[in-house]
């Protein structure tokens, strides 16, 4: 990816759209469109050589212009093989975790450690602005995705996939209602299944909207062996509170191996990007890095194995 970031995410988004809207001319050269996505430049490149290739009056020898053509989509074609095994991705959940319900992971380790996550995303303007600014502090975190907004924003749930950063299940429809087994069924499965279309992904981590843990959902989602992440820390951005109450917030109760909850959708998260930046230097005084929630977990999981071993 590293020739694609050069340009920043809404100029990425653009160049997506474009690419979209040439799909047809591209069908006529039988390449399967929605996988070239990610490969804006290359595309569009090769297409712009290809159009002009009728206008050019001075001789120019146009199988050497096919031949150019071929070798541009043979490039985007070992690209993406490679990122069909790499998309593959499994968000896999230690045993110990398996079907139980944790605000923070357990480290012996002196190592300051924390997760940020952000929930009800995917979203055009919040999901865009924390990406830019986690790229930007080389962080990693945790997005708990709405299905319904994952289907309406599959693009998005790319890019957070594309920059590294974990993805875990938030319900179809983030609702608060109590549901039997086949409604929360419905709201877990469907959304599992539409954020492994949109990225390859599959995921074992589950947060129930509004940390409700009583209405069948977080029931179902310990049924099918989910973890379900709570978290230890609460910014209180869905009250969209001022940037210094917003940092007293996400920095109250954080502990190594905790989580810090925050929003990058379900509605207007401009104080949360305002106060991301800070946020972030302010864990780092305290000499905390940042990692994603499966990572925590991982931690765990070799931690108590290595003290096990050495009984």
């Amino acid at each position: 990816m590293a020739k694609y970031d050069r340009f920043s995410w809404r100029e990425k988004t653009t160049l997506i759209a474009v690419v979209a809207a040439a799909s047809s001319f591209l069908a006529g050269l039988m390449l399967p469109i929605n996988r070239h996505e990610n490969h804006p430049s290359i595309l569009l490149s090769a297409t712009e050589e290809l159009g002009n290739r009728n206008k050019d009056k001075s001789g120019t020898d146009i199988n050497a212009l096919m031949a150019q053509r071929d070798e541009a989509f043979n490039k985007v074609f070992a690209q993406l093989q490679q990122e069909e095994k790499d998309r593959n991705l499994t968000f896999s959940v230690p045993k110990a975790f398996q079907g139980k319900v944790f605000q923070e992971v357990k480290l012996n380790t002196n190592q300051k450690v924390i997760a940020l996550t952000f929930d009800d995303g995917p979203s055009p303007q919040g999901t865009l602005q924390v990406l830019e600014i986690l790229k930007k502090n080389n962080i990693k975190a945790t997005f708990f995705m709405i299905g319904r907004n994952v289907k309406n924003f599959p693009h998005l749930a790319k890019a957070v996939v594309a920059e590294g950063h974990a993805v875990a299940n938030h319900t179809w429809s983030h609702s608060y209602h109590h549901v039997n087994e086949t409604g929360a069924a419905r709201e877990i499965d469907r959304t599992a299944a539409i954020i492994y279309e949109a990225t390859g992904v599959k995921t074992a981590l589950f947060r129930p909207p509004g940390g409700y843990l009583n209405n069948g959902l977080v029931a179902y989602a310990r049924k099918k062996n989910y973890a379900v992440a709570m978290w230890s820390s609460d910014s209180m951005d869905y009250r969209r509170p001022s940037v210094p109450v917003f940092i007293k917030s996400a920095l109250k109760g954080a502990t190594s191996g905790g989580m810090v909850l925050m929003h990058d959708g379900g509605g207007n998260r401009t104080r949360t990007v305002q106060a991301l930046p800070q946020l972030i230097t302010e864990y780092q005084k305290r000499g905390y890095k940042f990692v994603t929630v499966p990572e925590l977990m991982e931690m765990q999981d070799k931690e108590v194995k290595l003290a096990a071993g050495k009984k």
